[in-house]
């Protein structure tokens, strides 16, 4: 299948900054194809020299067959990471605005139902939460029926009734034959939406595939998280690997107070519990996890980090943070 989407090893630098490092990816009609990674990643400087909006140095980006600079813009709805719409304006007015810069452009009220603000339409966008402000950014997006919809991270600041709002509008637009490009930090919000993920880091995609592919593929084995002050040498004689869960990857309450028995089904669970009483170890709780993209996020993020501290030797102290030159993802 023809890509609507595709970049190819696009290289992008700020002065000494590597922004972009041979990102490459290819997304089909009607998928929707979720961009993760670390914060000064690349994400962002990714999906702007897909809109036309940033030059790369070197490397093609073809938006339905087209540079991204050819394209009929009628055709792209792009939601940036910074978007502030005039504060003096009401939500329908706001939309009606992006509606008059089309020729074929959709109902505002049309659309304020579709992000779920159809009582929002009279006030003010700076009277509204930030959240409500989110979602009127992503209507304006809407407002020219788009074919192909880039949005970079669509529902920071969304609260959760509103996030599920705007996960099924996704959902319906894809449904629809529209193609999504987006960018989240939010691994659930990925998991659920993407046909496939691809996870970038230090401006190259280092692992892509369906959320599921990519969880077998990398995502380790499932784990029971017990809460208990008992050190490890009390389950060496259980029959699974145990450890220290690490910070920052463990579900439980307290890390420092717990252990993860690793490789267990959940019809194993009552064995632990067996061998923990049986040995009279305390403990305040079990918590069972499968892998997920979360895992496969942090599993690669974590080898590309150590890739980099031994290519620049020792504790990197590289400057990750693209901030300064206008890459914030």
């Amino acid at each position: 299948m023809e890509a609507v989407v595709e970049a190819t090893a696009l290289e992008k630098s700020y002065g000494e900054t590597v922004a972009l490092s041979g990102a490459s990816i290819s997304v089909a009609s009607g998928e929707v194809f979720a961009l993760i990674g670390p914060n000064g990643a690349g994400k962002t400087t990714l999906v702007r020299a897909l809109t036309g909006t940033t030059e790369p140095d070197s490397g093609t980006a073809r938006v339905l067959g087209e540079a991204p600079t050819a394209i009929d813009r009628d055709r792209l709805g792009v939601l940036p990471q910074e978007f502030s719409p005039p504060d003096r304006l009401s939500a329908r007015e706001l939309l009606s605005y992006y509606a008059g810069l089309y020729d074929d452009a959709r109902d505002s009220d049309d659309v304020l139902a579709d992000v779920g603000l159809a009582d929002a339409g009279e006030t003010w966008y700076e009277d509204l939460s930030g959240g409500q402000q989110r979602r009127v950014c992503v209507g304006s997006t809407l407002v020219n029926d788009p074919d192909v919809l880039f949005l970079d991270e669509p529902t920071t600041g969304i609260d959760p009734a509103g996030r599920r709002t705007v996960w099924r509008l996704i959902e319906d637009l894809a449904a629809g034959g529209t193609t999504v490009v987006l960018t989240t930090h939010d691994m659930a919000e990925a998991e659920r939406l993407a046909d496939r993920v691809g996870l970038l880091a230090d401006g190259s995609v280092i692992a892509r595939g369906t959320p599921d592919a990519l969880v077998r593929e990398h995502g380790g084995s499932s784990r029971l998280t017990v809460e208990t002050a008992a050190g490890l040498e009390a389950f060496a004689d259980l029959e699974h690997p145990v450890e220290r869960p690490e910070r920052g990857r463990s579900r439980s309450r307290n890390p420092d107070d717990a252990v993860v028995v690793r490789d267990i089904d959940p019809a194993e669970i009552a064995a632990v519990v067996d061998f923990l009483e049986d040995r009279g170890l305390e403990y305040t709780g079990l918590t069972w996890a499968e892998p997920d993209l979360e895992d496969v996020y942090l599993e690669l993020a974590d080898e590309t980090e150590l890739e980099r501290t031994d290519r620049v030797g020792g504790d990197s102290t590289e400057e990750s943070d693209l901030s300064r030159t206008g890459e914030t993802a």
